[in-house]
């Protein structure tokens, strides 16, 4: 469970490799989460059961997508009413979710959700007569054309699901981290909302404006987030002291980070810690990278977990539903608002 030799950082590498199951790796596990959950925030996760070759299908079929031109990509475009879609350049600016004012992000991105089958939507909380901003959250997919970009609604359906069977076995096991039932976010969860987003960060043809980002600075904002990316440098976490510090890039691998809704439950015992992606010094190529941002369902109540306070710690955050939260979010950083 260390990071492989050459590779120094403070976010841990942890192998999953039989933690599902019982036995004594499971403890191991759990042990080494709750360490990076409540020092970092973030850790580097292999044994996750996602094949490589899904990966890479997602991958391919994005830098398809993300080549074609501008006015194609936004007939399939993201709109407020249905917060699915593709997102263009400078359409968003992360950092003002802390109200640090800089220019907007040189990313562009693709999101999908769970909710193409209405009857899904209904169970998850879509009713009738409820407000567009609500509603947002259970709309159907846009896909893009197949015949433009092949394999792509394939191969981002069948990694939705290994990485929604991902995040609730992790669910589970930070759950158990917390000294609670496995199954205890199981009810909280079961609905979700979540959106798993393809982001490009194009080889740039200038250099970007003072204090422009790639992806400004910013804490992801619901349980957890599992992340692909190209091997690119670029993704940076704020260290305890204050530094900035590179991510290590592990083949095989994702990087799982803590939420905002996760700090909130577990009383800031554990950390949602901020991160950014910065545009490197040298000249590189573009950069794709896919995020589950694993969100719990639009009513989930999120109050401080029992085994995280006491009366000399009582809760430090009043409760608030996940639905409430997300979209505070999004209005503060988005022009979709």
């Amino acid at each position: 469970m260390t990071v492989p030799t050459g590779v120094v950082s403070r976010v841990p590498l942890v192998d999953l490799s039989g933690a599902f199951e019982p036995g004594p790796q499971r403890g191991e596990v759990v042990e080494a989460i709750r360490r990076a959950c409540e020092d970092v925030g973030f850790l580097v996760i292999t044994g996750h059961g996602v094949a490589d070759d899904l990966v890479r299908r997602v991958d391919a079929a994005s830098r398809r997508l993300f080549a074609l031109p501008l006015d194609e990509k936004m007939a399939w475009g993201r709109a407020s009413d249905n917060l699915r879609g593709y997102v263009p350049l400078r359409s968003s600016t992360l950092a003002l979710a802390h109200d640090e004012v800089t220019p907007p992000d040189l990313s562009e991105l693709y999101t999908v959700g769970r909710f193409d089958d209405p009857a899904a939507a209904v169970r998850a909380g879509l009713r009738e007569g409820q407000d567009e901003g609500r509603s947002a959250f259970f709309a159907p997919n846009v896909w893009p054309d197949p015949e433009r970009v092949p394999d792509f609604r394939e191969a981002l359906t069948a990694c939705y699901g290994m990485l929604e069977d991902l995040a609730a076995k992790l669910m589970g096991l930070m759950a158990l981290a917390l000294d609670l039932d496995e199954h205890w976010f199981d009810d909280k969860i079961a609905e979700h909302i979540t959106g798993l987003a393809v982001l490009h960060y194009p080889a740039l043809q200038e250099p970007p404006l003072p204090g422009q980002y790639r992806r400004g600075p910013h804490t992801d904002w619901g349980s957890l987030t599992i992340l692909y990316h190209d091997g690119q440098p670029g993704l940076q976490i704020l260290s305890p002291e204050g530094n900035w510090e590179d991510v290590p890039s592990v083949p095989g691998s994702f990087v799982v980070n803590l939420g905002d809704l996760m700090a909130a439950w577990t009383n800031d015992r554990w950390v949602s810690t901020l991160h950014r992606v910065v545009v490197p010094d040298r000249v590189t190529g573009d950069r794709i990278s896919v995020a589950f941002f694993h969100q719990p369902a639009y009513d989930a109540l999120i109050e401080c977990i029992p085994t995280c306070t006491s009366p000399d710690d009582p809760p430090r955050h009043e409760p608030v539903t996940s639905g409430e939260w997300i979209r505070l979010m999004i209005e503060k950083t988005t022009t979709y608002a």
